[in-house]
């Protein structure tokens, strides 16, 4: 199956290629043959009904400083291609809704991966609020009369922006700690949003275990450690990357959420779990991949391409002009 796929994703000039998830993905389409474009979000543009996108011809190679080679830019249609993957970072705000919105002009019959539709309605920090059996106690508000009576109910709590990503804004207060008003007063200048606040879990100094799901069933985990004197475990705030394996807690949580992911065309996902509870469920544009391969040994871009596959040969072939263009021009 030789596929055209169409990578919506951030300049790929920059991205580190250790760590970078969608620089595997792209490596795996290229070893099966696929031909790969690339394209900026906001390079998309609609008209008379039909979405096409400035992309580049991507040919990519585990060679630091030489590991993406860009052919001359071309209006694509992204209607004559087989697979588009949506793969730019958060934040999850207008910018990144409105592409969603956009790509439902040409999904499923291209196969949009995540399903665009299900990406803006699914939310990390609220989708995970469909399964409270699993979460820590959490709040959702920006009632300051709410949180203090959460806080005093609980102690510890994690304040977090419901819209943030790559654990920014995120902090610890403790009981005694007397910044909590100075700090709403922040994010109520900050953000028109709620927020979510989440009792503290000291299991995180443990760390925060990164779980990868495909097509709903679990293929992986990472643990992330957080540094000394930092609540946050983000790899790139300075978290430590360690083997990690699924517990049957694990698994339960899996089994919960899969067939809603599943259900919902939610094929790559990374959930976050600390000790027993589920925190948050990453569809925009999921990492560790590479953590998991090394230390499992494994080839999770192959198991996820395997997935999108069949998916796509479920589906109406897109039209065969995978090279069709409008136009070229230098970007």
């Amino acid at each position: 199956m030789n596929l055209s796929v169409a990578i919506q994703m951030d300049p790929i000039e920059t991205i580190n290629i250790d760590a970078d998830s969608t620089f595997v993905l792209a490596l795996e389409a290229a070893r099966r043959g696929h031909r790969l474009f690339h394209y900026l979000p906001q390079h998309l543009s609609l008209r008379a009904g039909k979405l096409s996108a400035w992309a580049r011809p991507l040919k990519v190679q585990r060679e630091h400083g030489n590991h993406a080679i860009l052919g001359e830019a071309e209006q694509l249609d992204l209607s004559s291609v087989d697979i588009v993957l949506m793969r730019q970072d958060p934040p999850f705000d207008l910018a990144y809704i409105t592409a969603t919105h956009l790509l439902e002009h040409i999904h499923p019959r291209t196969l949009v991966v995540n399903d665009p539709f299900h990406v803006r309605n699914a939310p990390e920090k609220l989708l995970v609020t469909h399964f409270p059996e699993v979460m820590p106690p959490t709040l959702i508000s920006a009632d300051r009369r709410q949180i203090t009576e959460f806080r005093a109910e609980h102690g510890e709590i994690i304040l977090k922006p419901l819209f943030g990503n790559g654990g920014a804004g995120v902090f610890h207060i403790t009981p005694s700690d007397d910044n909590l008003n100075a700090l709403l007063e922040v994010f109520t200048q900050l953000y028109r949003e709620p927020l979510m606040v989440q009792r503290y879990l000291p299991e995180v100094r443990r760390g925060d275990k990164r779980i990868i799901l495909i097509d709903g069933e679990p293929a992986g985990a990472v643990n992330r450690v957080p540094m000394v004197g930092e609540a946050r475990s983000n790899l790139h705030v300075g978290g430590r990357a360690e083997k990690a394996t699924l517990t049957a807690r694990d698994r339960a949580i899996c089994a919960a959420i899969g067939p809603t992911l599943k259900e919902r065309g939610l094929l790559f996902v990374g959930i976050d779990v600390i000790g027993d509870y589920l925190t948050e469920i990453n569809v925009t544009s999921p990492t560790g991949l590479q953590e998991i391969n090394r230390f499992d040994g494994v080839c999770l871009e192959s198991v996820i391409w395997d997935a999108i596959e069949a998916k796509r040969a479920q589906l109406p072939k897109a039209s065969p002009a995978a090279s069709t263009s409008l136009g070229t021009r230098s970007l």
